[in-house]
C-alpha cells in the first residue's frame, strides 16, 4: 500500500468517525429534549392539580365561614360563594345534620369541613399517581 492510500484510507476513516460522533451527540441532545418536554408536561399536570385543588379549598372555605358566622344568604357575594360551590359540595350535603346557633343562623356546616378534607385528600392521591406514572420518565 503506498502512503497516498493510506492517507485516503485513514482520511476516510476520520470522517466515518466524526460522522459516529455527530450522531452519537444528536442521539443525547434528542434524548435530553424528550426528557425536557415529559418534564415540562408532568410540572404542569401537577401545577395544574394544586391550582384546581386550590381554588376548590379557598371557595369551600369561604362558604364554611360565610355559614359560620350568619352571613345573609340574600348578599350578592355570598350567592356568588355558594353557587360556585354547591357542586363540590352536593356529594357531602347530607351526610351529616350541622349543629346551630343563634336560632339557625349561624351554622358549623360538618358537611362543608369533611367536603375541604375529601378534595385535600383527592388533589394529594392525583399529584401521587402522577408521579407515579411519570417516575421513570421524568
Amino acid at each position: 500500500m503506498n502512503d497516498n492510500q493510506r492517507n485516503d484510507d485513514n482520511l476516510e476513516r476520520r470522517q466515518e468517525l466524526r460522522q459516529d460522533e455527530e450522531t452519537f451527540r444528536l442521539r443525547q441532545e434528542e434524548g435530553r429534549l424528550g426528557k425536557a418536554q415529559r418534564s415540562n408536561t408532568y410540572y404542569w399536570i401537577i401545577n395544574s392539580i394544586y391550582w384546581i385543588g386550590g381554588i376548590i379549598e379557598i371557595v369551600l372555605l369561604l362558604r364554611f365561614i360565610l355559614r359560620l358566622f350568619g352571613a345573609n344568604p340574600q348578599n350578592e357575594f355570598a350567592q356568588l360563594i355558594n353557587s360556585l360551590s354547591a357542586p363540590f359540595i352536593a356529594p357531602f350535603s347530607t351526610l351529616f345534620i350541622s349543629p346551630t346557633s343563634s336560632g339557625g343562623a349561624n351554622i358549623f356546616d360538618v358537611n362543608i369541613v369533611i367536603a375541604i378534607i375529601a378534595y385535600a385528600l383527592l388533589s394529594y392521591l392525583l399529584v401521587s399517581l402522577v408521579r407515579f406514572i411519570f417516575y421513570n420518565r421524568v
